[in-house]
């Protein structure tokens, strides 16, 4: 049986010690989680981070870097490959409709979601902010 993962894309916003979450709705259940979502057919990595960003938070950005490559297995058996980026905010649209299923955009400091780590929507959240901050980062040339 050929292993296919799913292709996602998160992306970690950070602006005076917080972070860009989404709050959002999975499995009757409210999660929090970085901006992120499935790569779309004949779209780049980096044109699908800022979409989700864009249609999840209401927020523009630029990225600015690769955090990290991740390859995730949850609990219902679906893998995922995940692509983090880092970016920083260029535009604010309040007036935009969120996404389907998302509830709100919201700022938390790293000490708020280690505080909500069961409201996470993974253990992914948190170890991609981890990484943002403690390793190193990667040019976006990386990504092809």
């Amino acid at each position: 049986m050929r292993f296919l993962p799913h292709v996602t894309v998160a992306t970690i916003i950070e602006h005076e010690g917080r972070f860009l979450m989404v709050e959002e709705y999975r499995d009757s259940r409210l999660v929090l989680n970085q901006p992120a979502g499935h790569v779309e057919e004949d779209e780049s990595l980096i044109q699908a981070a800022r979409r989700e960003v864009l249609e999840e938070t209401a927020y523009s950005v630029e990225l600015t870097s690769v955090v990290g490559i991740y390859l995730f297995k949850a609990d219902n058996g679906v893998s995922y490959q995940r692509s983090c980026f880092a970016g920083k905010v260029l535009q604010h649209y309040p007036e935009r409709k969120l996404d389907e299923g998302i509830l709100r955009a919201v700022w938390l400091s790293l000490d708020e979601l280690r505080l909500r780590r069961d409201d996470l929507r993974s253990y992914l959240v948190l170890d991609c902010i981890e990484d943002y901050l403690n390793k190193p980062h990667y040019s976006l040339d990386l990504i092809r």
